[in-house]
């Protein structure tokens, strides 16, 4: 056999963990390091995956399995196979990845009618061998033949209950003997053969099932879950392990531990232990387990040397683990570690305490955390103590949990919100009018939309609980209520969601709230100290600003100027705006929006001094503040059924067509005033379907509207240097700038260049004071790109907003993408990653860094940086770092996030470039 495929713990390579997986090369290293660990052998993540491509084991592979089972026989004084000396072994999974659970694992192989019988006889307990031969038994015809588990529980139970026994160590060697037969009944029943007695045909079949289990259903949906890719775990070993037993006396015990508190990070003794029990029943709740601080008193000699293990393993690994150990007649035996599964809290706390113990470097505290991790810090959770089940599932939006009544319009949420009532908002899908009920939502729900879409990004703004794309609800806006099947969830009822994993329950769910404790202070400041990127926050209200600073904000890199406008004492002034049909009417309605937009910028300034802020102008289309065709056409005939009635004719619901009647304040005003309303309605009407195109996304929006009407963009400009004059006057430091979206043309910029250095101009003049701010550009559409040198002549700045390049780049449209093909295109490899939340470095990425090398070429002090919704991923925040950008904007609850992957851009940006 010309392939390596098997490595004795005493010689295999405990760093290789793609090749050993993660438990095989733990247990070499163990074994290294002088640790009593039984002795085994590693089958590697090589031997599976040409076991999975050809359907066979790979030539040789059983006669070296042999020669390494003669290897464990010399260590341990045992035969495979001998009736008067058995050895048994463990045959184990083990990815480079830790999987609890997911992979499948033989405990006892090697028994069969002749080494039992070799077991009573060596061990001279009846009770013991027939326990540990039912174990096996079941064991392996479960994973190695396929068997449904119940067939041997029914049994099991039986046998119990004639015996009037409730625990299994209440069975005497007569009640395990008796299931033992049953179980090979069983076998033999469900197969057609009987169990097979050949020692090494029990061990060929259970390599073979280990291996299968890789891609069974459990392990396939755990990476797909957590994103375990094949780059990152590709196959998994197996170990083969001479068993070491806790279950042979009251001098026996099993247990598993970590280093650490995982719940708290505490540096404390943590786990539970049995005595005489196998490792199955410590997980398996069989039986409860003891804390293993009582192991003091029961065997105060083993805890001394469980608490020498146990720092010996985190002295060596320098890192929290998580191991197993089995007690056999006073001899501590340690069968497995694997770096700990610690929430965030944990994680955080660890890694600023070991870093004072010494224990690890600074770099070695950061490296440590996944940034994800953080995301639990930072919003409410469900508590993890509750049972609820949920009642159906959409796509998790924007992280964070919250319960409310529903509500399923934003004028509703807006008036209940008021009156301090917690809601939820439902819709089929957000638009920007329904923004004054987002501020009033405690969470956001819709049946449409993904990740990105509109309801995802504003919630993400906001810090505000979202699923999105809960297509098995069936959102009826119009009779206000929700259905799951036969369930109607009404206006008015209670509800919880979880944006963290998109789940959705009936009633209130008790809940942890967030904390951003001094040791996440701490390991943040050293994150700031190695990041070379900043982190700025995409938010838009001064409250906004001030949460973000608190987070760690060093800017922000994106103000939308359309939210300011879907403010409640805004939007009329906005649609007066809109439904202008003259400039000298529109400017009448932009004059009256011209002093709130100042303060508002003015307030902004204020709260992020000194650090810059991006104001980018305004960029929807317009038919984004108006509402929808349907609904306008619903409040026509709710308008026209009042006039009706004030006339005192009798009217039906269904008279003018009308399903349910809109809750509005019109019931109680006259003939002429709803007259007066209908009119204004028809307009907007009209509007809208003037307004109408077949892809606004790629319509009249952006740099296009200010060209289309200067005014708008004129009156923004204008509030911006006049809130820069206001802050410099009064003394407050600020570094404003104003961003231009949709830009395709140096023309464009140049216009609007034009008003920015005549109003400047005026507004000096009017102040007496010079103003210092920056202009530059959204890059966003890729002729942008290509002709960034061009456009850099002009601009200070590249933002690029990498939601809008990326459905250009792709051709997708991120809603339908992320509702209909996407998920299947990640599932089947078409795609790696979802590109709305992940940057792709392959196709954005390379137009991403042709835009940054153009721009750097035309002004060499050009500032770059990214206010998409990737600026807040981890992995794209390493391609921003690697393209040398200057800074990535993100949502506020992510800037720690950002933080940290900054950090780890810096730390790992060899590795990048090597990989």
């Amino acid at each position: 056999m010309t392939e390596k495929y098997i490595y004795s713990f005493q010689k295999g390579d405990g760093k290789n963990k793609v090749l050993l997986g993660g438990k095989g090369a733990n247990l070499c290293e163990m074994t290294q390091i002088g640790l009593n660990v039984p002795p085994g052998f590693v089958i590697t993540t090589k031997a599976c995956l040409d076991y999975l491509e050809n359907h066979q084991l790979p030539d040789g592979l059983l006669e070296d399995v042999k020669a390494h089972i003669a290897e464990i026989e010399t260590l341990s004084g045992k035969q495979f196979g001998d009736r008067r000396n058995p050895l048994l072994v463990s045959v184990r999974s083990g990815s480079a990845i830790s999987m609890p659970g997911m992979m499948d694992t033989i405990l006892n192989l090697g028994l069969n009618a002749q080494t039992l019988t070799g077991l009573i006889e060596q061990t001279g307990d009846a009770r013991f061998a027939y326990d540990a031969y039912r174990r096996f038994i079941q064991l392996f015809g479960k994973v190695a033949l396929g068997i449904d588990d119940q067939k041997f529980d029914l049994h099991f139970a039986a046998v119990k209950k004639q015996a009037g026994i409730k625990s299994d160590v209440g069975l005497d060697a007569e009640h395990l003997r008796q299931i033992s037969e049953l179980f090979l009944q069983v076998v033999l029943e469900e197969t057609g053969k009987p169990f097979p007695e050949n020692v090494y045909e029990q061990l060929e079949l259970s390599i073979k099932a280990v291996f299968n289990s890789w891609m069974g259903k459990r392990a396939v949906d755990y990476r797909r879950e957590f994103h375990i890719t094949p780059k990152m775990a590709n196959g998994t070993a197996v170990n083969v392990v001479a068993m070491v037993f806790g279950n042979m006396g009251n001098d026996c015990a099993t247990g598993v531990g970590f280093t650490r508190n995982p719940g708290t990070g505490v540096n404390e003794m943590y786990g539970e232990y049995l005595v005489n029990a196998q490792g199955e029943d410590v997980v398996a709740g069989i039986r409860t387990p003891k804390p293993v601080h009582e192991l003091a008193q029961e065997m105060p000699d083993l805890y001394k040397q469980l608490v020498d293990l146990r720092n010996k393993l985190e002295a060596h690994y320098q890192e929290v683990q998580d191991y197993e150990y089995t007690i056999e007649r006073g001899i501590l035996f340690c069968l497995q570690t694997r770096n700990g599964k610690m929430n965030a809290t944990a994680m955080v706390r660890t890694s600023v305490e070991m870093m004072a113990e010494g224990l690890i470097s600074k770099e070695q505290a950061l490296l440590r955390i996944n940034p994800e991790l953080l995301e639990q810090l930072l919003h409410p959770q469900l508590d993890p103590e509750n049972k609820a089940q949920p009642v159906a599932q959409g796509l998790p939006a924007s992280p964070g949990a919250a319960f409310g009544k529903c509500v399923f319009d934003a004028d509703t949420a807006e008036l209940m919100g008021r009156a301090g009532e917690r809601i939820i908002l439902l819709r089929e899908e957000t638009k920007p009018e329904d923004i004054h009920g987002f501020f009033a939502a405690q969470g956001i729900l819709t049946s449409r939309g993904g990740k990105t879409s509109h309801a995802a990004v504003v919630a993400r703004g906001m810090g505000k609980a979202c699923i999105a794309g809960a297509e098995d609800l069936q959102i009826d806006v119009r009779a206000h209520q929700a259905i799951i099947g036969d369930l109607h969830i009404r206006e008015g009822d209670t509800i919880t969601i979880d944006g963290s994993t998109g789940l959705i329950y009936l009633g209130e769910i008790a809940m942890i709230e967030p904390s951003f404790s001094e040791e996440l202070k701490t390991l943040l400041s050293w994150a700031d100290e190695f990041a070379e990127l900043k982190v700025h926050a995409n938010v838009d209200t001064p409250e906004r600003a001030r949460m973000a600073l608190s987070y760690g904000a060093t800017g922000i890199g994106l103000c939308r100027t359309e939210r300011m406008f879907n403010a409640s004492d805004r939007l009329p002034l906005v649609i007066d705006m809109i439904l202008a049909d003259n400039k000298e009417a529109r400017q009448q309605a932009l004059t009256r929006l011209f002093p709130i937009q100042r303060d508002d910028f003015q307030q902004l300034f204020e709260a992020m001094s000194p650090y810059p802020v991006t104001v980018r102008l305004l960029d929807p289309p317009m038919h984004e503040f108006l509402p929808s065709e349907h609904q306008l056409e619903d409040e026509i005939k709710a308008l026209n059924l009042y006039k009706l009635m004030i006339q005192g004719q009798q009217v039906t619901l269904d008279t003018l067509g009308l399903q349910v009647l809109l809750p509005t304040p019109f019931n109680h005003l006259n003939e002429d005033v709803i007259n007066k309303a209908i009119a204004k309605k028809e307009l907007m009407l009209k509007k809208v379907k003037e307004l109408y195109e077949v892809n606004p996304m790629l319509g009249h929006r952006g740099v296009r509207l200010g060209m289309s009407y200067p005014e708008i963009y004129q009156m923004q400009i204008r509030s911006i240097l006049e809130a820069v004059a206001l802050c410099t006057q009064q003394g407050t430091p600020i570094l404003p700038e104003i961003m231009v979206p949709q830009v395709i043309t140096l023309q464009e910029l140049i216009k609007v260049k034009s008003f920015v250095d005549q109003i400047q101009q005026e507004v000096e003049s009017q102040y007496g004071i010079a103003l210092e701010f920056k202009f530059g550009t959204m890059v966003e559409t890729v002729r942008a790109c290509t002709r960034a040198g061009e456009l850099a002549q002009v601009a200070e700045f590249f933002s690029f907003g990498t939601n809008d390049l990326t459905q250009a780049t792709f051709s997708f449209s991120r809603e339908d993408a992320e509702n209909k093909f996407l998920p299947l295109y990640n599932e089947t490899g078409l795609l790696e990653d979802n590109p709305f939340e992940v940057l792709d470095a392959k196709g954005v990425g390379q137009l991403m860094k042709m835009t940054a090398d153009s721009g750097r070429l035309t002004r060499p002090d050009i500032k770059i940086g990214i206010c998409g919704e990737q600026g807040g991923h981890p992995q794209s925040i390493r391609f921003c770092h690697h393209i040398k950008l200057d800074y990535v904007s993100c949502s506020a609850p992510r800037i720690p996030i950002a933080r940290l992957a900054a950090a780890h851009a810096k730390l790992l940006e060899d590795d990048y470039r090597m990989g």
